[in-house]
């Protein structure tokens, strides 16, 4: 969700295995989360990591949010939507009774005024880019054009807000479930951080009570439009990088729900270690910002020579990988680099004006730590040096500095574990294109640009064909290197909560959560307002 854009790797001989698990304790007025520490923006314009999109979904809603079942598209602040017949034009209408927590209303102009914010190019929003779908959006983003009234957002009432697509796409409501999309306050829109800004308001089901660096906590929002269906009173967040003692607490009780710190090891309750394949993968990415790496022959030549069985080993990995998208069903088979071939990468450096690695320079692998991060640098270290005979170091910079270095493209030679987010290959091959505020690479291959735009104006087999064409030339251009396909894992009693489903994103609306002995069907866990109107009006026409 990376709305997700970083997460800390788990490093796991593999203990996997969907499960579901006994109850424990009783019913509480609380439910309690840890997460590991980190820094939260309140300011959903411009965050990207995972706990922000997780705490997020408290406080803020967008048009749709993520079914918590199959994170698919439901209804939100908007109770239903009409799509035009040649799929460019979505007509949203919002609820009569959406209010900010201040009470005051949300209307149509305030997504315009938001989205228009997050494209402008001052703010440089990382997710910005995901609206160049919409008619004028990208060179609004880019400055080409300064005329807010280009752009495809249009508002035909308070409660009635139009969005006009340049080409068909099938994705754009999956898209609108981020956190990126919802509606900003006007007295909060202007601001870069809001940590200081008391109180912070949102129009989610939760608000928050009181904020330190170890705790959050939240109550339920009582002007939120389906209050009533918000079943936890109180949320507890904390954050806590203490291992034993986070496990502890969820052993004793005094945790819910352990979605980061967890020693695996030292859990009483080995059916509430909940394992799902994560629709996530973990990589090194190569800048293409300056000489000689700026050249896709020198990338690829010094992608050749790595010794990938050693780095994919699933003495290390449970799912090495090969490609960067996850499997899909139907999605198409697709060819990256498996194996090292070094003469190759030698015919490829002479072409590149180096031969035999004469005339490289210094190369510096930057790592945000961790042990597997320092045996795969330690191998590149050791391959590139001996091979090539260029000096190569290691530079680790720990979190959540790491974070700002990838993002202001302070690298040579980065990895990251992005998890998508929405459910769509686009959502790993739409960040390389040119210009995206996500392509921290500077990867600019024309070919590639247009095959992921003329995906879009494709559906079903024929898009994901196009697409995996773009994915192999991304992995053959060598600008990013996958090394695994990664698990989602949570510490969490389903016999004792409610509404939370193992999924592909890892995104668990606090919304839908409830303290229960029974579980629920999919889906239902919604208001009347969106059980009787917001589904049936929701599909496509």
């Amino acid at each position: 969700m990376g709305h997700r854009r970083f997460f800390r790797p788990l490093l796991f001989p593999v203990l996997f295995g969907l499960v579901m698990v006994s109850a424990y304790g009783q019913e509480s007025e609380t439910f309690a989360v840890n997460f590991l520490t980190s820094d939260i923006n309140f300011n959903p314009i411009i965050s990207y990591t995972t706990t922000e999109a997780q705490i997020y979904t408290a406080i803020y809603e967008g048009l749709v949010t993520y079914d918590p079942y199959s994170m698919d598209p439901l209804p939100a602040t908007a109770s239903r939507w009409e799509i035009s017949n040649d799929g460019k034009t979505y007509r949203f209408t919002l609820r009569s009774s959406v209010c900010y927590s201040n009470g005051d209303e949300v209307v149509a102009d305030h997504f315009r005024d938001t989205w228009l914010e997050l494209l402008s190019p001052e703010m440089n929003a990382p997710y910005a880019s995901l609206l160049d779908i919409v008619v004028g959006a990208r060179a609004y983003r880019t400055g080409e054009n300064t005329d807010p009234d280009s752009v495809g957002i249009r508002v035909i009432s308070d409660r009635t807000l139009e969005v006009e697509l340049e080409t068909r796409a099938t994705h754009f409501l999956r898209i609108l479930c981020h956190h990126s999309f919802v509606a900003v306050h006007p007295d909060m829109l202007g601001r870069e951080t809001w940590s200081e800004q008391e109180p912070l308001v949102g129009n989610g089901p939760y608000v928050i009570e009181s904020l330190s660096s170890e705790e959050m906590f939240l109550t339920r929002n009582e002007h939120y439009w389906d209050e009533r269906n918000v079943d936890i009173p109180r949320l507890s967040l904390r954050f806590s990088d203490d291992f034993d003692a986070v496990t502890t607490a969820f052993n004793t009780g005094d945790l819910h729900w352990v979605r980061g710190g967890i020693n695996l090891d030292d859990v009483l309750r080995r059916e509430s270690i909940v394992v799902n394949p994560l629709f996530a993968t973990t990589y090194f990415q190569i800048s293409a910002k300056a000489e000689p790496f700026d050249d896709a022959r020198v990338r690829q030549a010094f992608a050749l020579l790595l010794p990938w069985d050693e780095i994919r080993s699933e003495e290390y990995h449970y799912l090495p990988a090969t490609t960067l998208v996850p499997a899909i069903p139907f999605y198409p088979k697709v060819e990256g680099i498996t194996a090292a071939d070094g003469e190759h990468a030698f015919e490829l450096l002479d072409a590149a004006g180096f031969p035999g690695g004469a005339g490289l320079p210094a190369v510096k692998i930057t790592i945000p730590g961790g042990p597997e991060n320092d045996r795969i640098s330690g191998l590149m270290v050791d391959t590139w040096g001996s091979e090539l005979g260029i000096d190569v170091t290691v530079e680790t910079v720990l979190y959540p500095e790491y974070f700002d270095l990838v993002d202001s493209e302070q690298f040579t030679i980065s990895t990251i574990s992005w998890i998508g987010d929405f459910a769509d290959p686009l959502t790993f091959l739409d960040m390389w294109t040119t210009g995206s505020n996500l392509n921290n690479s500077r990867y600019s291959n024309l070919k590639y640009d247009e095959l992921v735009r003329q995906a879009m104006g494709e559906t079903g087999n024929a898009r994901y064909e196009i697409l995996a064409q773009a994915e192999e030339m991304l992995l053959r251009d060598a600008i990013v290197l996958p090394i695994s396909h990664s698990p989602s894992i949570n510490l969490i009693d389903l016999e004792l909560i409610d509404g939370w489903y193992p999924n592909p994103l890892d995104v668990h609306p606090f919304k839908f959560l409830s303290f229960s002995s029974g579980k629920p069907i999919p889906n239902v866990a919604l208001g009347e307002e969106t059980r009787e109107r917001g589904i049936r009006s929701a599909r496509p026409r």
